[in-house]
């Protein structure tokens, strides 16, 4: 029988009031609290931290400036935020999802969907990313977008819900 956190990983309905979930909350918490005491001169204690807490990081260009929040961190893959992107103060990207059903929501059942953003992307302040979309490359999210739904390649898109305004004649 699966863990509730092999659930989690796994993409499946998990318990999120499972003890050893709310323990591993509570560290990342803890990390992260330190995390955002930092000095901004204390940028190498910053990538060893973040080095720790994320689930891979490609090289030692990461700059999360603070305050950073996150729940788990390990599922936090830079490579799956691609290349060269920018992302704005206040951006929330959300991956948890629960039922709208009320009596099955309050059993405090809960499962993941990923976000994946390309490279060359620059999200703008305050936007809302909700579990399960796709970003392309060279796209540009204007401030405050609620993006529900995947965003292609080369576009420039705003709103709420986000839309693509624009498609790009050249790209890099």
């Amino acid at each position: 029988m699966k863990t509730e956190k092999e659930k989690m990983l796994a993409g499946e309905v998990y318990s999120a009031i499972d003890p050893q979930l709310i323990e591993e909350l509570t560290e990342v918490k803890e990390i992260i609290h330190d995390y955002n005491l930092l000095r901004p001169s204390e940028k190498q204690k910053a990538r060893e931290i973040l080095r720790g807490l994320l689930g891979h990081i490609a090289d030692d260009e990461i700059l999360i400036i603070q305050p950073f929040y996150c729940d788990y961190g390990k599922q936090i893959s830079v490579g799956t935020i691609g290349d060269d992107c920018f992302i704005g103060p206040n951006v929330s990207i959300y991956t948890a999802c629960h039922s709208t059903d009320p009596v099955e929501r309050n059993s405090r059942r809960e499962w993941a969907e990923p976000v994946s953003i390309g490279n060359n992307v620059w999200i703008g302040g305050s936007v809302t990313i909700l579990p399960g979309v796709t970003i392309g490359d060279n796209v540009t999210i204007g401030a405050g977008s609620v993006v529900a739904k995947d965003i292609p390649s080369n576009s420039i898109a705003v709103g709420n819900p986000c839309k693509v305004i624009k498609k790009l004649e050249s790209a890099l």
